[in-house]
């Protein structure tokens, strides 16, 4: 097996697990490459390659495409503008003025949604999401869309079915009350690029302002400012 590994690399430092790791980045260093890939290219065992590649995510040296591919990480990768960034807040700025409640866009890392963007009440009660915070994709409105624009899995204990995102995705939003935490309910809709999924973009509070239909309040509003985002 070293020797077939060692085909891929130019140098061995002698200690196997770090050139192992090396070869792992090197397989995904042309571009996003499936696990099945990476262990073909590699010769190392899928165990392994899986293993590796998840301690690579860790620290940053590989990150997880929305379908589940494998490429370079932010340690790796020199940080790019981005424009969804750039407009972001402006959009959720309206949005939370139209609704009245805290507004957030969400990114899809791995098996986790992580708020890359938000906009909160000043005062009151509210729902507040940090920047940076990452949550499960088995819960809330935000994984629904994610996962029911993206590959249409159901995660393993989630708290909803894949009834639920075929659901989403006839009408093109989602909502969700007290899935992700008791007493908090949220609307979500898509952020498409060129009709790929980029982000879902959402809106939470208390049920008591929400209501257990919290659609029919604000997915209007949600849906706006999505196609503003996707423009």
């Amino acid at each position: 097996m070293l020797r077939c590994l060692y085909r891929y690399v130019k140098q061995t430092s002698g200690v196997g697990v770090l050139d192992k790791a090396v070869v792992v980045l090197d397989a995904v260093a042309g571009g996003a490459q499936s696990l099945a890939q990476v262990t073909e290219t590699t010769g190392l065992s899928r165990a392994t390659a899986h293993r590796l590649a998840v301690a690579l995510e860790v620290h940053r040296f590989l990150a997880r495409e929305d379908d589940g591919r494998w490429q370079l990480g932010p340690r790796l990768v020199p940080a790019r503008p981005d424009d969804l960034l750039d407009r972001a807040a402006g959009v959720l700025a309206r949005l939370r003025d139209a609704t009245g409640e805290s507004a957030q866009l969400y990114r899809r890392q791995g098996d986790r949604r992580v708020c890359v963007a938000a906009v909160d009440l000043g005062s009151g009660l509210r729902d507040t999401v940090p920047v940076g915070a990452a949550l499960p994709m088995t819960a809330g409105s935000a994984a629904q869309v994610l996962l029911a624009f993206g590959d249409g899995s159901v995660p393993e204990g989630a708290a909803f079915s894949a009834r639920t995102l075929a659901e989403v995705r006839r009408r093109g939003w989602a909502h969700s009350v007290g899935e992700r935490e008791q007493g908090v309910a949220s609307v979500s809709a898509p952020v498409l690029a060129a009709g790929q999924l980029v982000a879902a973009v959402s809106v939470s509070g208390p049920i008591e302002r929400l209501t257990r239909q919290p659609g029919r309040l604000h997915a209007p509003a949600v849906l706006a400012a999505a196609r503003e985002l996707s423009a």
